[in-house]
């Protein structure tokens, strides 16, 4: 099976396609023919690698970067109304397509699997699409993060599925029509979008219907925002089989056991009754609940459990998912994209649980504003798991600062928590910091959604340059 390219979407444009999101979609595109173009504020590596693929890729923003012959402008909620290429678009009466339309047509006359959730998604989309492609299925995919070389977020494949992440922040997930649903868990996050739990609740149960007839739901037994979504589900999804997973006994996929193995975890779960036991190379607990819910969609798409649990034990990790950078002067740095409270506290517990004895520095980037105002306390209380820390700046992303918010909101409540905490003036003084203070046997943790992970080889440098 090989769908062909969506109508109008054969000589797409794409603003910011060096995205994460976007990019994924242009390389599918590309990968079926389309004739590509985008561009993108800076240059990068999956700008690279989209050209590698065929697409032309400009730096900077201007109309001129709209080819003659483009039939269509996609773009995501990141985009400004102001974008020149935007504007030279709707001069022009070129459709604007957003992100979640065009990925939802990439879906059609497929089998999809849509994984949602507040946390986890990117991680429990790729280990479906890692675990699909080592069975020989090819999937197609777009994942909200690299598995390993930069572009390999997406792929398009010649098997009948196609395994994507659902992304709730702006509601575009509401566009997708999957036969298995995945919801890890329900929280208040990206408050620029939110108000209140009250209209996540109403999101995603907005998504959960628009699961095919006869489809599957596969959803978290512990989480208390996700158990409150099934309450509410419960007379609206007569015509759909709901798999709930977790360490709850009433669980239909009750979690018996995880055991931490340094940097890995075996996991036991009972699967129609009976015992199932694997291995994943990550470590902490919520990435093997993460797995288990990997492992129920993949049964109910149909893959026999045994191989399933056997393709999940392939699963070695993607990237910014406590990826380990390097090593130097016995410092160990790695990399978490962790940047809400829930995410850098199940992060720092994972690492305490495989560091032992050693110590645990991390280097925080908040990640926008509205985020810092709604969360900073809670973020400070999670930076108290670590030993010491340092924080920076908040990256504002697509958001205008906010007067009054600022990384001091994290840091005073660290402190108040009794954590050892102080502020990173810079990145450069950050970089210099951190390595000074580290010592042989310490883990650094490079943690944020922002571009904090550039700094983890700068750290590793200046430990490979320290003289001691």
């Amino acid at each position: 099976m090989s769908p062909g390219v969506p109508t109008a979407l054969d000589r797409p444009h794409f603003i910011g396609i060096g995205g994460t999101g976007m990019s994924g979609i242009a390389k599918i595109l590309a990968q079926r023919g389309a004739k590509v173009t985008g561009s993108d504020s800076r240059d990068s590596a999956t700008a690279k690698a989209l050209r590698a693929q065929g697409a032309i890729v400009h730096i900077g923003h201007a109309a001129a970067h709209l080819a003659e012959d483009t039939t269509a402008v996609v773009v995501s909620s990141a985009i400004r109304l102001d974008n020149p290429e935007l504007a030279a678009a709707h001069a022009r009466g070129l459709p604007v397509v957003h992100r979640s339309d065009a990925l939802a047509s990439l879906m059609q006359g497929l089998r999809p699997v849509a994984v949602a959730g507040t946390h986890g998604k990117t991680t429990t989309t790729s280990m479906l699409a890692v675990s699909f492609s080592s069975l020989g299925l090819d999937p197609s995919y777009a994942i909200g993060g690299d598995l390993d070389a930069p572009g390999s977020n997406a792929h398009h494949g010649e098997g009948e599925h196609f395994i994507a992440e659902a992304d709730e922040s702006d509601r575009s997930f509401h566009k997708y029509a999957p036969e298995v649903a995945v919801i890890l868990n329900v929280e208040l996050d990206h408050h620029a979008n939110y108000a209140s739990m009250e209209e996540v609740y109403d999101s995603f149960e907005a998504f959960a219907k628009k699961i095919v007839p006869g489809g599957t739901l596969v959803i978290n037994a512990d989480q208390s925002g996700a158990t409150e979504l099934t309450r509410r589900l419960q007379n609206a999804l007569s015509s759909l089989k709901v798999i709930t997973y977790g360490e709850a006994q009433s669980a239909d996929v009750p979690i018996h056991m995880v055991t931490p193995q340094g940097l890995t975890s075996e996991i036991t779960v009972l699967l129609d009754g009976e015992p199932v036991t694997f291995t994943i190379s990550v470590p902490g607990r919520h990435y093997a609940h993460n797995a288990v819910a990997a492992l129920a969609a993949g049964v109910a798409m149909g893959v026999p459990t045994s191989d399933m649990a056997t393709a999940l034990s392939s699963y070695t990790g993607v990237k910014r998912r406590l990826q380990l950078t390097g090593e130097a002067a016995g410092v160990q740095v790695i990399d978490s994209y962790a940047h809400h409270p829930t995410e850098m506290a199940a992060d720092l517990e994972a690492m305490r649980a495989a560091a032992r004895d050693s110590r645990i520095i991390v280097l925080f980037q908040p990640h926008l504003f509205s985020r810092t105002q709604e969360m900073g306390s809670e973020m400070g209380q999670a930076l108290a798991l670590a030993d010491t820390s340092m924080v920076l700046d908040i990256y504002a992303a697509r958001e205008d600062p906010v007067p009054g918010i600022s990384s001091a909101l994290i840091i005073d409540a660290a402190r108040a928590a009794g954590a050892d905490v102080t502020y990173g003036e810079s990145k450069d003084c950050a970089t210099e910091r951190i390595a000074a203070m580290a010592k042989p046997g310490d883990l650094v943790l490079t943690m944020g959604a922002g571009d904090i992970s550039d700094l983890g080889p700068r750290i590793l440098t200046a430990l490979d340059s320290d003289p001691r």
